[in-house]
């Protein structure tokens, strides 16, 4: 990582341009279904705070939900036809979420794209939150809202690869683990890519 703040390296990586990431990186064998139509989606990686204080927000997902119920994961959902791009879909569920206001968020960049074995290609749409911000979770989707110091998201050292059988096969996925969080699948995809950016010379 750059000097004290550990988004240098990440920001200065995606001047680089755009790349992609897959859920089947880690499962080679499986193949990337041919025929397959992948839906838009963006979510939002809001970082609060400057430098080493930096923290990351995430949700806990309602267990009442029908996907992914009780994951962690990002604020952002699917794109919708009055989104005039991905990074307002990002901005428009963060509000819808969290309640996280828009004029107070600065889109720094977009992350590599990301395919999803469930037939998503997200986009995380990295940003800055610009004033102090109090949560309003919309209970109907998160169960909770918490945050995570960017500087242990940074360390590629504490991402491990874990398996569990999915649809009758055996699904590898990276998972870093933070206090009572199990952070996994996509998110933890995403930030492992973020990390990997951070750890470059």
């Amino acid at each position: 990582m750059r000097g004290s703040d550990p988004l240098a390296a990440v920001l200065a990586a995606l001047a680089e341009g755009p790349v992609r990431t897959s859920d089947y990186e880690l499962n080679p064998e499986s193949g990337l279904p041919p025929e397959r139509r992948l839906r838009p989606a963006g979510v939002l990686v809001p970082i609060l705070g400057e430098g080493e204080a930096a923290r990351v927000i995430l949700t806990k997902r309602s267990s009442a939900l029908r996907h992914h119920p009780g994951q962690i994961a990002f604020p952002g959902g699917k794109q919708e036809p009055g989104d005039p791009d991905i990074a307002a879909t990002a901005l428009r569920e963060a509000r819808e979420e969290i309640g996280l206001d828009p004029a107070h968020v600065g889109i720094l960049g977009r992350l590599p794209r990301h395919e999803t074995v469930t037939g998503f290609e997200v986009t995380p749409v990295l940003a800055r939150v610009h004033a102090p911000f109090t949560p309003v979770p919309d209970h109907n989707e998160v169960a909770e809202v918490f945050e995570v110091p960017l500087v242990h998201l940074m360390e590629p050292r504490r991402y491990r690869i874990e398996k569990r059988r999915w649809k009758g096969d055996w699904r590898r996925y990276y998972v870093i683990p933070f206090g009572p969080y199990y952070i996994w699948g996509a998110t933890a995809r995403i930030l492992r890519v973020m990390a990997g950016m951070a750890a470059r010379p």
